[in-house]
C-alpha cells in the first residue's frame, strides 16, 4: 500500500484524505476514494466533533499484540466521534467514568503518529459555554 503524504497541518492531529472528484473525506488517509475510486488528496481534519456512539471494553484484548499495563487490565470506553467534516473516527475515549458519556457530547480527538488508535476527550464545559455565547 502506498503512503499518502502528510500535510504540514496534520503533524499535530488527524490526517485524512479528501476526494477531488466527489468530496468524500476519509480517515485514515488513503490515496483512493472509497466511493468513486478517484484520487484523494491529503487533508488535515479538525479534531473536534461529537460522540456518535460508544461502548465499554470490559475484557482484555487478545495477547499478542495487547500488552497489559503493570496494574492489569482496566475497562475503557471506545466509540465513534463524528467530525465537522462528516467523518466518523473510532477512538478510545478518555473519561474517568463512562457513565458520564452522552451521545452528541462535544469531544476533541488526537492521533499522534505511531500512537495507534486515536484518543478522544470531552471538551471542558467552560469551552462549550464560551462557544455558545
Amino acid at each position: 500500500m502506498a503512503t499518502v503524504p502528510r500535510s504540514p497541518a496534520a503533524s499535530a492531529g488527524l490526517q485524512g484524505a479528501r476526494c477531488a472528484a466527489c468530496s468524500v473525506t476519509v480517515y485514515p488517509a488513503d490515496e483512493a476514494c472509497p466511493r468513486c475510486g478517484g484520487p484523494a488528496d491529503p487533508a488535515a481534519l479538525s479534531g473536534t466533533g461529537t460522540l456518535w456512539t460508544w461502548t465499554v471494553q470490559r475484557h482484555a484484548p487478545k495477547s499478542p499484540p495487547y500488552e497489559a499495563p503493570d496494574g492489569g487490565f482496566a475497562p475503557f470506553a471506545v466509540g465513534y466521534v463524528e467530525l465537522a467534516e462528516g467523518v466518523r473516527v473510532a477512538a478510545v475515549i478518555d473519561v474517568d467514568d463512562p457513565a458520564d458519556l452522552r451521545i452528541d457530547m462535544p469531544l476533541t480527538l488526537h492521533a499522534a503518529p505511531g500512537d495507534g488508535v486515536p484518543r478522544a476527550r470531552p471538551v471542558p464545559v467552560s469551552a462549550v459555554e464560551e462557544e455558545v455565547s
